[in-house]
């Protein structure tokens, strides 16, 4: 046996179990006598999928066995489990009833999605100066992340029994959080082909930023289940990913721009 030829196909098959995830929910979402049970379900397959994506790339990076055809693939298998079955949930979750609307914030989201990998995969052909360092950044949210915010909002509703304090006036469509869906998706559109820049936590040492990090992230999560609702800490951990990608955005953005300009000088 050719370990080398072993090793190539080893992360190749943790996408594939991705994108099995992906169109399992996808196929979940068709029954017409879908329920909200059955719509969590479809959820947790995605949580599925988000431990394969973590692991495929890492081990690749492992095993030394990165190739262009491992990237298009990884993007293909995202575009479905991270793209399309988010919004085939969202649909059944929330816009089922909405008509052209619902369609049009699920296109949107999809959209949003694809453009961003397209971006992420011209970016990691272009040559750079030490292609075995993983890179510290990514352009835009990344479309895990934000099938991980339609995720946590539906666990967030099974668990507390639906969101009383946007349905309180009838603002929903089959009693769930349409107007929240609505303005959520289109958001996660915008972050994915924004120019603003995320860490990709590949490169994870341990450092005074990384423990501030980890105990911030800790103290967050267990506030949060002690005075609140475990519901609340996915969420929560994620709008904290957002915030951190725009602070250090804004704090880098003199330095870039100071970095653009030189050439020209």
């Amino acid at each position: 046996m050719d370990l080398k030829k072993t090793l190539f196909i080893l992360p190749n098959l943790l996408t594939a179990a991705c994108l099995l995830c992906g169109m399992l929910a996808v196929i979940r979402c068709l029954s017409p006598s879908m329920t909200e049970e059955d719509i969590f379900k479809a959820s947790l397959l995605l949580f599925y999928a988000f431990l394969f994506d973590l692991f495929d790339g890492r081990v690749a990076r492992m095993t030394r066995t990165q190739s262009r055809f491992g990237i298009e693939f990884d993007s293909l298998a995202d575009l479905v489990s991270f793209g399309v079955a988010p919004a085939a949930i969202a649909y059944r979750f929330a816009f089922e009833s909405a008509g052209v609307v619902g369609s049009i914030v699920c296109f949107v989201y999809v959209s949003g999605g694809a453009i961003r990998l397209a971006r992420f995969n011209v970016i990691s052909h272009a040559p750079r100066k030490d292609p075995s360092q993983p890179d510290k950044y990514m352009l835009g949210l990344p479309i895990p992340m934000a099938a991980a915010f339609v995720v946590a909002l539906v666990v967030a509703t099974r668990a507390m029994g639906g969101w009383p304090w946007l349905t309180e006036y009838g603002l929903t469509v089959r009693g769930i959080g349409y107007p929240m869906m609505t303005a959520v998706m289109p958001i996660l559109a915008l972050l994915m082909v924004s120019s603003v820049r995320f860490r990709s936590f590949k490169d994870l040492r341990i450092s005074p930023f990384t423990i501030s990090l980890l105990l911030a992230v800790i103290g967050v999560s267990g506030l949060l289940w002690l005075w609140f609702s475990p519901s609340y800490i996915l969420i929560s951990l994620l709008l904290m990913y957002v915030g951190l990608g725009f602070a250090e955005t804004v704090i880098s953005w003199p330095g870039r721009r100071r970095e653009r300009r030189s050439p020209r000088a």
